[in-house]
């Protein structure tokens, strides 16, 4: 009995673990066997990358070299995301909607970004202020010149100078530009503007301007602009006084470059070609003071020959030098002070004072002392005194032309001025033989003269020599072409086809 007990109880458990299992194994559904999802539609997920800077590069200035005028700025037109934000490392969730091409593939159908000659011209429109604008047309000449398209550039920096607005420092910047393409007038243009919308005070651009009309000859503008440099400076400025030196190098004054290339080392030790022209020059041209035993008055004497003091400077034309062009020329102490004083009164802006030094210095000398009577006559003509210039240029163009060529054309200068035109004209005959190939703007006076006298044919045979000399220099004047045009005409001479 106890027997059947224990088999009914055990009978029931099992019973009961069956219907268990089968309730569980009833409850789990199947797990189906996963496919592979089509290639299609698989969604994907896009990650943000670090946007990368665009860095807007520092404004390049159109300067010429030793000057420091220009300003520049650099800053990043976009923040860059740090690689560790959290907008660089999350990724977005991946939502129903339909699925995006990776930033690479969309970047690459993008079209390239706005070429950036267009992007410029886009700005310049839009420029807020005439200030902006010119910085920019600055900018876009800049992209022209690298794009060789010299003639794009020159045009767009002539827009830029004849902006009324006041910006002397991009006026500049435009004269420099114009001037290392070679386009005198337009970098004339650009410093004068420059100068005048700051008083005349602006001694970089009147340096620039100085050494622009030296290289086309007009050598009177260029001392002009070159003192004044020096002026504002308070004679401190070892640029302009090496350009000087070389403009009275260039007019056979030697004993004044040399002064100038010492005033130069003297305010930069370190101004190589100022110290290369001193080297160059030696003594020659220098005025020494003697024992009053030693002077003789009333003759002219020289230091030593003259030769170039630099080589941007054309060798002298191959002529028989003046009698006394070996011989020292010296003074005694008393008027070696009285040029100095001169010298210095002169270069002051103080003229009567200047003649009177020179006149007392001449007493002196019984009437001539070359550099004296020269420099003189310089003053006068400043002073509008051209009778008592003319005598004294007389002298020197009598003694010593051949020392001085600078004489002969101021002579032709005051001649021309007075009417006395075939006078004018073999005085600038007399200039051109002196200096040769060495300025070709004398060949410009020489056409003038002739024509104010009805000698078009002599007009038109220099014009014709100074138009072959210009381009010979890689130089191409427009107006000089169309001047040559006129004279053919009132020759009668075809025009070239």
């Amino acid at each position: 009995m106890r027997t059947l007990k224990i088999v009914f109880i055990f009978t029931i458990l099992f019973a009961f673990a069956i219907t268990l299992v089968s309730a569980q194994t009833t409850s789990v559904k199947p797990r189906p066997q996963s496919q592979p999802t089509p290639a299609a539609s698989r969604p994907k997920t896009r990650t943000r990358h670090a946007a990368k800077p665009v860095t807007q590069q520092p404004e390049k200035q159109v300067d010429v070299k030793g000057l420091s005028d220009s300003n520049s700025s650099a800053e990043s037109s976009q923040a860059q995301v740090p690689a560790s934000s959290p907008e660089a490392s999350s990724t977005p969730k991946t939502t129903d909607k339909p699925a995006e091409k990776p930033l690479a593939e969309v970047a690459a159908e993008t079209p390239d970004p706005k070429d950036p000659i267009l992007a410029l011209n886009d700005q310049i429109e839009a420029a807020a202020t005439p200030q902006e604008r010119l910085r920019l047309q600055l900018k876009l000449a800049e992209l022209f010149v690298a794009d060789n398209k010299k003639s794009e550039a020159i045009a767009e920096l002539h827009t830029a100078s004849s902006v009324e607005a006041f910006d002397p420092q991009s006026f500049y910047n435009i004269g420099n530009a114009l001037a290392r393409m070679g386009d005198t007038d337009g970098a004339i243009t650009s410093y004068r503007k420059a100068i005048n919308q700051r008083n005349g005070g602006y001694s970089r651009a009147l340096n620039n301007l100085g050494v622009v009309l030296l290289r086309v000859g007009r050598w009177d503008e260029a001392f002009d602009a070159l003192s004044s440099a020096l002026k504002v400076e308070n004679f401190r400025y070892a640029e302009a006084s090496y350009n000087l030196g070389r403009l009275y190098a260039a007019r056979g004054q030697m004993d004044l470059a040399v002064r100038e290339w010492r005033r130069a080392v003297a305010v930069d030790p370190h101004h190589s070609a100022a110290a290369q022209s001193l080297a160059r020059a030696g003594n020659e041209g220098r005025i020494t003071v003697e024992e009053p035993s030693t002077v003789t008055r009333g003759t002219n004497t020289l230091a030593a020959t003259i030769k170039p003091a630099t080589p941007a400077i054309a060798e002298r034309p191959k002529a028989s030098p003046s009698p006394n062009s070996g011989k020292p020329l010296s003074l005694d102490a008393t008027g070696f002070t009285l040029l100095q004083k001169a010298r210095t009164a002169a270069e002051k802006g103080n003229k009567l004072e200047a003649v009177d030094n020179y006149q007392r210095l001449l007493a002196r000398q019984s009437g001539y002392f070359g550099p004296a009577n020269l420099e003189l006559s310089f003053v006068l003509i400043g002073l509008k005194r051209n009778d008592e210039a003319l005598a004294n240029l007389l002298q020197v163009t009598n003694r010593e032309g051949l020392r001085y060529p600078i004489s002969y054309y101021h002579l032709a200068r005051i001649y021309e001025m007075k009417g006395d035109l075939k006078l004018a004209e073999d005085a600038f005959v007399q200039t051109i033989a002196a200096y040769g190939n060495e300025n070709n703007q004398f060949l410009l006076d020489l056409s003038r003269v002739r024509e104010k006298q009805g000698n078009f044919r002599g007009a038109l045979d220099a014009m014709e020599q100074y138009i072959a000399r210009v381009k010979k220099d890689g130089q191409d004047v427009m107006w000089s072409e169309e001047r040559l045009a006129a004279l053919r005409q009132k020759v009668g001479t075809p025009q070239p086809k």
